[in-house]
């Protein structure tokens, strides 16, 4: 069992407790290629359907009526879009287009200041990605767990998230599946049980049962699909005649539709779509934390995708908008906080101007938890010498120091990283109307 792009339980068909042999044996439509619209169209396809054959392996933990004979389900058939248009309503249109100035415009305003706000943005949108898959740490633990520490499994998975945000923003422009695969590489590194970067091989559901895909709420294509499917959404995304938040929302949920890998899927989808918005020139030199808007409404964004596999596309455009304006505020806020933190850092510091410890202020406005080994890369010097400017920060009261078991001793600030929670807080509280 795993948790599937939509924070629900998610199964997939593991070795050794269930298989998938599935053939078609009967369809709703025919299993040929999926149906299409006249480019440009008014309206969007919905899912098409095929019956397939589940063969569940006879062990314990499956249901006796299962463990003998095969059954049939309902695969999913998304439509192929690269030659799409999706058409929105008037309002959603001049949402999205707002929506995309309001990104740039941040962006922008960031720009000569992207070395102290990228890594905790990018975090921030990592953190809340992982969210919305029910997996939660504290900024501490998660810039902890980044330099090595053993603080949890949700931490390391959060560090894995942020480094496949970085990998999908440093592949921005090459969107195309092998680019896709690298993400999911990057964010499943180290759990080969889910074959990192490689398309899955069997049957993925969203449901409430693990053992057989009969009767779940939605089950993604059969997996011989997948590779042209992939192939397909690449190519619509790397289009530049659709408005952009559109083209975005639109790719990301015929990713998450599409379900190309046994577990990773959202974070995956949710990387995506920052580097599609760095490939579209939105964002040119941070990553907005566009999935902290999502969080706010997470069932929202659930019944959005829905209504793109039942063929509306406004929904997903909408909530991939509003999020955008949420995410706004809510970094602008976070960033009015740590330019707070850090102008008062100035009074309390008290150590000669020439010291090391004046410098040390803005790396950690950025990176709120060092080692000495980060520290020493940021100041370009050697590891003996930052000890006395970290003395000195912890003796003005801006740091704290604990020792990490093997690691050697780490610095924290507790200000900025209490400032990072409070946006993660603030980004899972839905907002009244």
């Amino acid at each position: 069992m795993s948790y599937d792009s939509q924070g629900r339980a998610s199964a997939r068909a593991a070795a050794g407790s269930s298989t998938s042999a599935a053939r078609p044996v009967d369809a709703r439509v025919p299993a040929t290629p999926p149906a299409q619209l006249t480019p440009g169209a008014e309206t969007w396809p919905a899912l098409t359907w095929e019956t397939r054959t589940w063969t569940p392996a006879a062990q314990w933990g499956v249901k006796a009526e299962l463990r003998s004979s095969t059954v049939d389900y309902e695969a999913s058939i998304p439509p192929l879009i690269a030659e799409l248009t999706p058409a929105v309503d008037a309002e959603t249109a001049a949402a999205a287009e707002a929506a995309a100035r309001e990104l740039g415009r941040f962006d922008a305003e960031l720009g000569a200041r992207v070395h102290s706000f990228s890594p905790v943005l990018l975090r921030s949108e990592a953190a809340s990605s992982s969210q919305i898959e029910n997996l939660t740490a504290s900024a501490r633990a998660i810039f902890s767990a980044e330099l090595g520490a053993n603080v949890g499994s949700n931490a390391a998975q959060v560090a894995a998230n942020t480094r496949a945000m970085q990998a999908a923003i440093d592949l921005a422009e090459e969107v195309s599946a092998d680019s896709i695969s690298r993400m999911h590489e990057v964010l499943m590194a180290g759990q080969p049980r889910h074959t990192p970067g490689r398309w899955r091989q069997e049957a993925v559901w969203i449901g409430t049962r693990s053992d057989t895909p009969v009767g779940a709420e939605f089950v993604a294509p059969f997996h011989e699909r997948v590779p042209e499917l992939i192939d397909d959404v690449a190519q619509f995304a790397r289009r530049l005649d659709v408005p952009p938040l559109v083209s975005i929302a639109v790719a990301h949920a015929q990713f998450e539709t599409i379900h190309p890998f046994t577990d990773g899927n959202g974070r995956t989808g949710r990387a995506l779509a920052q580097s599609l918005l760095r490939f579209r020139g939105i964002t040119r030199s941070v990553a907005v934390p566009v999935s902290a808007g999502l969080l706010a409404d997470v069932s929202g964004y659930h019944n959005a995708l829905t209504s793109y596999r039942q063929g509306d596309v406004a929904p997903i455009v909408k909530a991939f908008a509003e999020a955008s304006f949420r995410a706004v505020r809510n970094a602008r806020q976070l960033v009015d906080e740590i330019d707070a933190i850090r102008k008062s850092w100035d009074e309390q510091l008290t150590a000669r101007r020439d010291s090391n410890a004046w410098k040390l202020l803005d790396v950690l406005t950025s990176r709120p938890v060092l080692d000495s080994a980060t520290a020493a890369r940021e100041l370009g010097v050697q590891r003996p010498n930052v000890y006395p400017p970290m003395r000195a920060l912890v003796d003005a009261g801006i740091l704290k120091s604990k020792a990490e078991h093997k690691l050697g001793p780490f610095w924290r600030s507790d200000e900025v990283l209490a400032a990072i929670d409070r946006f993660a807080e603030r980004a899972g509280r839905r907002e009244a109307d």
